[in-house]
């Protein structure tokens, strides 16, 4: 008699011999070559020895997902796969709130990687840095342990204390970190004015209400009794977030023409994104302040607002990610998220792994956290194991920026945050030349 444990695994491994195929909420089931049975042929033989013959009992569900997770996860770098409880993770993260530490983490070399930390949570109140090569979990080495296993053991309830090992380039040795989790609310928006008359916006990431936030920051700013005379559009670290709200920050400070488009295999994947005419526009002269930590949706609102003659970019080279992923609810609860397009800027250029090179080089000071001897490195797309390959389209900067950001930075050492006063300082010379060109002829002899 067979048992109901094999006939459940012969189930699945007959359902693996289809490729589901999403149309709207519907799957429709289309079967594939000769050469993908036999392929799966082998996958079924290989559970089977090990079912038969392994030294312990095996969960067969556990070994499906793992075997699911190492598919996705060579595919590139922002492609995984997600249990239930990974999937539940992620769609809380787009809130905005979940419990944690408040890092952005990728994978270099095996390694897990700090990308940085994020401004007023407990890994960045606790000295955790860009650059920083997490080796240990708790007791548990992260040498080719998966980016959704390492979040999901530092997610955790506010309260709880969890320990890290890092290891950085000035440290002999590596250092354990003991912090206590917290209720990570990320601020998407933050606002002030500068020397009353200069707005100051950051946006720390993309999130579902951003863009009504930062219309209405800009909005509390000039209602102050203040006439706004610049903005300044913080992007550094920002490392993306939802490709809709980027669209909708960028079409706050233009009327009309392409903010972005897609392109994948399929048509539906292929979408076109315009601006359109605001009754209340945004047309105050702005600067944007990017780094390598600006990725994703950062990059599609510095380079629509670039191409279009919108705003001057300041900073340093950015991230460099220039595709989209798509999310695809599973029956069980889990998801999977797959890169299923590459965007462009109105110029027709592709960032994928180059990234946007600002109008004026200027690198962070960050003498306060480093040592001045070293220089921090900020990890990129292109340096992600299986990252896509650069297009060379449109009508691209050549060059690499970063051979220019020494220069740049000797030039304004004396600043507390060099690129903030570089974007003042344009602000003040733009204001300077309205003022003159505005001037009676008479007065101007």
């Amino acid at each position: 008699m067979v048992k109901k444990s094999a006939l459940a695994f012969c189930s699945i491994i007959a359902l693996l011999v289809f490729v589901f195929l999403v149309d709207g909420s519907r799957f429709r089931i289309a079967a594939q070559t000769r050469e993908t049975y036999e392929t799966l042929k082998i996958f079924s033989d290989v559970m089977t020895i090990i079912q038969k013959n392994y030294v312990d009992k095996v969960d067969v569900k556990k070994m499906i997902y793992d075997s699911i997770k190492g598919m996705v996860s060579n595919l590139d770098p922002h492609s995984s796969f997600m249990p239930p409880d990974m999937y539940k993770e992620l769609q809380v993260e787009t809130k905005g709130s979940f419990g944690g530490l408040g890092i952005e983490i990728t994978i270099k070399d095996g390694v897990l990687t700090v990308v940085s930390p994020i401004e007023d949570t407990p890994a960045y109140r606790a000295g955790i840095k860009t650059g920083d090569k997490i080796i240990m979990i708790e007791k548990e080495i992260t040498k080719n342990m998966s980016l959704m296993d390492a979040v999901k053991k530092m997610r955790g309830k506010p309260g709880t204390k969890i320990k890290i090992t890092i290891m950085r380039n000035e440290l002999e040795k590596p250092k354990e970190f003991s912090i206590i989790r917290d209720k990570i609310k990320i601020k998407s928006v933050k606002s002030r004015l500068i020397e009353n008359r200069f707005a100051y916006i950051r946006l720390a990431q993309f999130q579902e209400n951003t863009a009504k936030e930062f219309k209405k920051a800009l909005k509390n700013l000039e209602s102050d009794n203040h006439t706004i005379k610049g903005l300044i559009l913080d992007l550094r670290g920002n490392p993306g977030g939802l490709l809709d709200q980027a669209v909708k920050v960028s079409d706050l400070f233009l009327d009309s023409g392409l903010i972005v488009y897609t392109e994948g295999r399929i048509r539906k994947q292929e979408l076109q994104f315009y601006a359109e005419k605001n009754a209340e526009p945004f047309d105050y002269p702005t600067v944007v302040l990017v780094n390598g930590g600006s990725a994703s949706a950062s990059e599609i609102v510095a380079g629509a607002l670039k191409d279009h003659g919108r705003a001057i970019i300041v900073g340093t080279q950015t991230f460099g990610k220039g595709t989209v992923q798509t999310i695809f609810p599973l029956n069980d609860g889990s998801g999977l998220r797959i890169t299923t397009s590459k965007y462009y800027t109105p110029s027709r250029m592709s960032i994928q792994e180059k990234g946007i090179t600002p109008d004026i080089i200027v690198e962070d000071n960050i003498a306060d956290s480093y040592p001045s001897s070293k220089k921090i490195k900020f990890i990129r797309e292109k340096d992600l194991k299986n990252h896509f390959k650069g297009e060379n389209t449109g009508d691209a900067k050549k060059g690499n920026a970063e051979d220019k950001v020494t220069t740049a930075k000797k030039k304004d050492a004396g600043a507390v945050d060099p690129p903030l006063q570089t974007a003042l300082n344009i602000l003040k010379g733009w204001e300077l030349f309205k003022k003159a060109e505005n001037e009676p002829a008479a007065a101007m002899r």
